[in-house]
C-alpha cells in the first residue's frame, strides 16, 4: 500500500471510530459490537505502526474516547483515566509477560493481581475527609461528566467512608454495571409498560448513570465494584491486593472474584477458570485484567502513550458480531407453530460460526424491525442460541425487504391462524401437515385417544421415514406384508399391532374428538363436546357462537375448534377414516354412559391403586362429570392417593386439600 492509499485508509478508518465513540461516549446508544471496533483499532494501530506520519495527535489511537455531552458539568480528571491494552490470545499474554520482565531485568516470575473484566460504564468517585464529593465518567480520559447526583443514588457507593485511616484525598476508580437479573427485570417491566428495552446491561448502565433525573436512576438496578485509585493525599499500600483489602475496610465493594497469581501461567489459568464459569456469573465480563500486583514495579514500568505497561485485559472470544440478513424463511414445528428464521451471511461469534438465527414471531421482527438485507447484530453468550440484538440503521440499504407472514402454510398449503391473545401463528392443518405429522400420529395412538397398544414413539418415526403414514389415517391401511418387511417387527409383532389397530375401529366420539388433536381440546372437553352435540356432523358445522354455549369452551377454544374443522384438509382425514371402517356411537350414547353426578368436582389421582388402574378411574370419574387432573391446586376438590403416593400427597396435605382412600374411591364410584 503506498502512502497516498495508506492515508485516505487512515482516514476512513477514524471516522468510522469516531462515529463509534460518539454513539457509545456521548449517546450511549452503540450499533456496533466491541468485536468490531476492536478490529477498527487494532488496523489503524497497525497502519500507523507502519506509516508513522500518519500518527497524529488527534488520532483514535493516541487517547481514549469522546467528547462529554452537553448537559453535564465537565471534570478535569487530575490523573487520567487510560483504558488497557488488549490481548487475544495466549502468545499475546506471553508477550507482555515478557516484555515486563525485560524491562525489570528479571527472570522469576511477576506477582499479578487478577480481575475479571466487567462490561459496564467506568466512575471515578472522590471523597474529601471521607466523604463523597464528586463522581465523574471517563469521558475522554483527561475530561469526563459530573454524574454526583446520580452516583449517589446507587447503594453500593457509599457516601462516606468507614473507619478513619483513610487518606485525605482519594480517587476511587471503579465500574457501574447492571446485574443480569435486575437487566432482565427491567428489561420485562420496560416491555410491559410499552417503553424502550436496552439491547445489552452495558448499554443499560450507560444509560441510566447519564440520566438528568437522579430519581429515573434510583429506579435503576445499578451496581458499582472498585479496581483501583486517581488522585491520593495520604498512605496507601504498596500492592494491588492490599490496596483492595483497604478498600473493603473503608466500606467500597470490590469483585469477590479479583485474585493474586505468581507468574503467567497464573494469569491463564485464572482466564481458563474464570471464562468456564463467565455464564454463571451474576454480571457481564468481556475478558481478564492484568495488573503487576507491585506499585513500585509499577511506577518502574511507566505508562505508553495510551495505557500503562504494567497491566492487559486478555479478552474472551467476542459474544457478539456483525453479520447480514440475507433471507427470512419461515418454519413450522410439531405443534404448527409457524416460526420466522433469518438466514444469515456466516459468522464466527462465541466460539461457533451461526448462519441462522430464530426471529420467533411477527411481532418479535416488528419489535426489532429486521429486515432482509439488514446489517445486525447477533448474539451468543455461551452455549445460549445466538439471537439478533438489534439492527444497525446507518447500514440499511435502500432495498432492504420488510417480512411478511404467509397466510398459509409453507409446508401443507392449509390456513394458518392467529389467536388475538397468542403472538404466534399456527398451522391450522393438524391431520395433515407434514411438519406436524408425528406428532399428530403420537396423539392419536396414545391410551386417552384411540389407545392403539403397541404404536409407540420408535415405530411412527419407522412408518414416517419409509413414507407409510402421511395422516392418521393411514395407520388403518397398514398391512401384514408391508410391516414384516420392516426393522422391529416380527411376524407375531406385527400382527399383534394389526389386532390392536382393528380394536380401535370402534371407539367413542368422546376419544375420537380427543385424538384428533385440536388445540386446548382435552379429554374433559371433548366430552363435554361430544355430550353436547350428540354426533360429529352437527359439532363439525357449528358456529363459534354454538361452540360456545358448550360447559368449559369459551372464546378460544371455540375459535380453535371452528379453525380446525373449517381445513378442507382436516375435514377429508375424517372422511378417511369413516371410509377405513372407524367408527363410534352418536346421538344419545354419543358420550357414554355419561351422568353429571360429578359435575364441577376436579380430582388428582396419585400413587398405585390396587382395584383398578389409574387411567380406569380417571375414565370412571370422568363418565360422572368430573375432571381429573395432574396438579393440585386450591381448586382441587380431593386428591385420590393409593399406594406409595408422592409430592401430590404433599402438596394437598400444605393446601388443605380433602384427601381420599382407594376406599373412599371406590365408594364415590357406587354412589347411586
Amino acid at each position: 500500500m503506498d502512502r497516498e492509499a495508506a492515508r485516505a485508509r487512515a482516514e476512513a478508518l477514524r471516522s468510522k471510530i469516531e462515529e463509534a465513540d460518539y454513539r457509545y461516549y456521548v449517546l450511549a446508544d452503540p450499533t456496533i459490537p466491541d468485536a468490531e471496533y476492536d478490529r477498527l483499532m487494532r488496523s489503524l494501530e497497525e497502519l500507523e505502526s507502519e506509516f508513522p506520519e500518519l500518527a497524529s495527535e488527534d488520532s483514535p489511537t493516541q487517547r481514549v474516547g469522546g467528547e462529554p455531552v452537553s448537559g453535564f458539568d465537565k471534570v478535569r480528571h487530575s490523573v487520567p483515566m487510560l483504558s488497557l491494552g488488549n490481548a487475544f490470545s495466549e502468545e499475546e499474554v506471553r508477550d507482555f509477560d515478557r516484555r515486563i520482565r525485560e524491562r525489570l531485568d528479571r527472570e522469576e516470575p511477576i506477582r499479578f493481581a487478577v480481575e475479571p473484566k466487567l462490561d459496564g460504564v467506568a466512575l471515578s468517585l472522590r471523597y474529601e475527609n471521607g466523604s463523597l464529593v464528586r463522581a465523574a465518567t471517563r469521558g475522554d480520559g483527561t475530561t469526563g461528566e459530573d454524574v454526583t447526583h446520580n452516583a449517589r443514588t446507587i447503594d453500593a457507593i457509599p457516601l462516606r467512608l468507614r473507619g478513619e485511616e483513610y487518606p485525605k484525598v482519594l480517587e476511587v476508580r471503579g465500574e457501574v454495571y447492571m446485574p443480569k437479573a435486575g437487566f432482565e427485570a427491567f428489561n420485562e417491566a420496560a416491555a410491559e409498560r410499552g417503553d424502550k428495552t436496552f439491547a445489552n446491561p452495558r448499554n443499560a448502565a450507560a444509560g441510566s448513570l447519564r440520566q438528568h433525573d437522579p430519581k429515573l436512576t434510583a429506579e435503576r438496578p445499578l451496581a458499582f465494584f472498585a479496581y483501583g485509585l486517581g488522585e491520593v493525599d495520604g498512605a496507601i499500600p504498596d500492592a494491588h491486593g492490599a490496596l483492595l483489602a483497604e478498600l473493603r475496610e473503608w466500606g467500597l465493594p470490590v469483585c469477590p472474584e479479583t485474585r493474586s497469581v505468581d507468574g503467567i501461567d497464573g494469569c491463564l489459568e485464572y482466564y481458563r477458570d474464570l471464562g468456564d464459569r463467565r455464564n454463571d456469573l451474576a454480571y457481564e465480563i468481556d475478558g481478564a485484567v492484568y495488573k503487576v500486583d507491585d506499585f513500585r514495579l509499577r511506577e518502574e514500568l511507566g505508562f505508553v502513550s495510551k495505557a500503562p505497561r504494567w497491566a492487559l485485559a486478555h479478552k474472551y472470544p467476542a459474544q457478539e458480531e456483525l453479520t447480514r440478513v440475507v433471507t427470512i424463511e419461515v418454519q413450522v414445528g410439531r405443534t404448527g407453530a409457524l416460526t420466522p428464521v433469518a438466514r444469515l451471511e456466516p459468522v464466527f461469534v462465541g466460539g461457533v460460526t451461526v448462519t441462522n438465527v430464530t426471529l420467533h414471531n411477527e411481532d418479535e421482527i416488528r419489535r426489532k424491525d429486521v429486515r432482509v438485507g439488514d446489517t445486525v447484530v447477533v448474539r451468543r453468550a455461551g452455549d445460549v442460541i445466538p439471537q439478533i440484538v438489534s439492527v444497525v440503521p446507518d447500514r440499511r440499504p435502500d432495498d432492504t425487504v420488510e417480512f411478511q407472514m404467509p397466510e398459509t402454510c409453507p409446508v401443507c398449503d392449509s390456513a394458518v391462524a392467529r389467536m388475538a391473545d397468542e403472538a404466534v401463528t399456527r398451522c391450522t392443518g393438524g391431520l395433515f401437515c407434514a411438519a406436524q405429522r408425528k406428532a399428530a400420529l403420537q396423539h392419536f395412538a396414545s391410551r386417552g385417544a384411540m389407545d392403539i397398544e403397541g404404536l409407540g414413539d420408535k415405530l411412527i418415526d419407522q412408518f414416517v421415514e419409509n413414507d407409510l403414514l402421511d395422516t392418521v389415517a393411514d395407520i388403518y391401511r397398514l398391512d401384514k406384508e408391508t410391516l414384516v418387511d420392516l426393522d422391529r417387527l416380527a411376524e407375531k409383532s406385527a400382527q399383534n399391532l394389526l389386532d390392536a389397530i382393528d380394536r380401535s375401529r370402534e371407539t367413542e366420539l368422546p376419544r375420537l374428538l380427543f385424538a384428533l388433536g385440536i388445540r386446548e381440546v382435552g379429554e374433559a372437553t371433548a366430552r363435554a363436546l361430544a355430550r353436547h352435540f350428540g354426533n360429529l356432523d352437527g359439532l363439525m358445522a357449528a358456529s363459534r357462537e354454538a361452540l360456545e354455549e358448550v360447559p368449559d369452551v369459551g372464546p378460544v377454544v371455540a375459535e380453535h375448534i371452528a379453525a380446525f374443522f373449517s381445513e378442507p384438509h382436516n375435514r377429508e382425514v375424517i372422511s378417511e377414516l369413516r371410509q377405513l371402517g372407524v367408527k363410534w356411537p352418536e346421538g344419545e350414547g354419543a358420550a357414554g354412559p355419561e351422568s353429571d353426578r360429578l359435575a364441577g368436582r376436579t380430582y388428582v389421582l396419585t400413587g398405585t391403586l390396587e382395584s383398578m388402574t389409574r387411567d380406569e378411574a380417571k375414565d370412571r370419574l370422568m363418565a360422572l362429570g368430573a375432571k381429573v387432573t395432574g396438579s393440585v391446586s386450591k381448586k382441587t376438590s380431593a386428591v385420590i392417593a393409593g399406594e406409595k403416593a408422592g409430592s401430590k400427597l404433599t402438596r394437598a396435605e400444605e393446601l388443605g386439600v380433602e384427601i381420599l382412600s382407594e376406599a373412599d374411591l371406590l365408594a364415590l364410584l357406587e354412589e347411586g
